[in-house]
């Protein structure tokens, strides 16, 4: 039997992504990093949180160039990212002690991609038996932080 896994949520961000406001990863390193939710900027890359988490302490990394292509990113650019995206664990481990984690990669629209043009790498904390009644029955997730606050404890949790 085939399982469906319903997030009616993630209209609401794959339409935004579709406005013609331009890439939401470039706009991020253009205004306030507190306002913009970025955790961390690199030489080639960033860290933000993602708007719409699947978890508190949802994170993006993403290249500052615009860069539609998973193949298309330069050695170091990939090298960066994923060097930022351990450290964004371990900030995650001494701010919300998750049982472990979920990384990937989401290329293409089909793929569940809401930004198509600018790649980036989602990692998502997860905790034994984070799935509760309210996403079962209710079709809500519920996300116990406001982004502001997981941004700041983030931030200051980042290793050196």
């Amino acid at each position: 039997m085939t399982r469906q896994l319903w997030a009616p949520w993630r209209l609401e961000y794959v339409s935004a992504a579709d406005e013609d406001e331009g890439c939401v990863f470039c706009r991020a390193l253009e205004g306030d990093d507190e306002e913009r939710l970025v955790v961390r900027r690199g030489e080639r890359a960033f860290v933000l949180l993602n708007k719409f988490p699947y978890s508190s302490g949802h994170l993006m990394v993403a290249p500052m160039r615009h860069v539609g292509e998973f193949g298309a990113l330069e050695p170091d650019e990939v090298t960066e990212i994923h060097a930022l995206a351990a450290r964004g664990i371990d900030a995650l481990k001494d701010t919300y002690r998750p049982d472990g984690f979920n990384l990937g990669w989401n290329l293409g629209r089909v793929a569940g991609a809401g930004v198509v043009d600018h790649v980036h790498l989602h990692v998502v904390p997860r905790w034994s038996g984070d799935t509760n009644f309210m996403p079962v029955l209710a079709d809500v997730k519920v996300i116990p932080e406001h982004l502001a606050e997981s941004r700041r404890r983030l931030a200051e949790a980042w290793p050196s």
